[in-house]
């Protein structure tokens, strides 16, 4: 049983101003990145997701990190249908657009070529990653307009045709994905598609949550991402900072009872990912730190 438990992100804002997890003088990108992954042995990078990953980053990220660490990515905002911003485009791509009055773009009214070159240079960002073996998953997060619906069923199977070769992981953000009804189809798509199926742990409480469904789909891996429990942030608005939005600190008890069911799901796999994204401030990596001392050395990936 292998399980690896890391956060989204290490650069957050809140968690570098609440000094409380980077030594004292461990200022730089690279000081930085070495010190957590001298305690944890996995991470997502969620900069992918705001903005195109480069390949000089990813070479950054190998050489600074042991050989058995690794990443998942999370998939460029524009693929998982997100609306974007154009200036979050490389110059030479807003330059290409037509012209618009438009500030943000969907990828359905983004010119098939543009897509295409996107998509070339994503897949070349990120191969140092694989080259490497530090590559994980590319997590897509389909946003929450994305239903299970004709349209969003050919998107999803899209991303899968693309990405042909990685282990792609997908979070959905719209209840219809998993209601009672559309379960069991969502969950036999996956495993056509090679998916792998995000569990995930937030508030359920709206059109754009879904419930923690505890399955594989992929034998290759589980992904469990904690997003917190915060009812009240989970869709807030004019927020300063994203994290603001996953502002939870789990307790022991609820950490124990998550560690019962990640144990379950993953004597089922070759690998098991557990993922905070509570990343307000020092919560995940408190919290991170706490889960592998529940699950036990032996538990835990190098």
């Amino acid at each position: 049983m292998t399980i690896a438990v890391g956060t989204a992100s290490w650069t957050d804002p809140t968690l570098i101003a609440s000094k409380r997890f980077y030594p004292n003088g461990c200022t730089s990108a690279e000081a930085r990145l070495r010190f957590y992954a001298s305690q944890f042995p996995l991470v997502e990078v969620d900069s992918s997701y705001y903005a195109m990953p480069s390949a000089s980053n990813s070479v950054l990220w190998v050489e600074r990190t042991p050989a058995h660490f690794t990443f998942n990515i999370k998939a460029f905002r524009l693929f998982t249908g997100h609306q974007t911003d154009r200036t979050k485009l490389p110059k030479d791509i807003q330059a290409a657009l037509p012209p618009g009055d438009k500030k943000n773009l969907y990828y359905k009214d983004t010119p098939g070529e543009i897509l295409r070159e996107l998509w070339r240079r994503y897949i070349e960002a990120i191969e140092p990653l694989r080259r490497s073996g530090k590559l994980g998953a590319v997590h897509f997060q389909f946003a929450p307009w994305v239903v299970n619906n004709d349209d969003g069923r050919a998107h999803v199977e899209h991303c899968a045709d693309v990405m042909e070769g990685y282990v792609l992981a997908a979070e959905f953000r719209h209840k219809s994905w998993f209601s009672e009804k559309a379960r069991e189809a969502t969950l036999a798509l996956e495993r056509e598609r090679g998916f792998v199926n995000v569990v995930v742990d937030e508030p359920n409480t709206s059109a754009n949550s879904i419930p923690a469904v505890w399955e594989v789909t992929n034998p290759r891996l589980a992904l469990i991402r904690l997003h917190g429990r915060n009812h009240e942030t989970w869709n807030i608005k004019g927020a300063t900072s994203a994290s603001s939005r996953f502002n939870y600190d789990y307790d022991e008890a609820e950490l124990g009872g998550l560690a019962s069911q990640i144990v379950q799901i993953a004597q089922s796999v070759e690998r098991t990912h557990v993922v905070f994204n509570n990343n307000y401030e020092d919560q995940g990596q408190r919290n991170a730190k706490t889960l592998m001392d529940i699950l036990g050395a032996s538990a835990i990936s190098p």
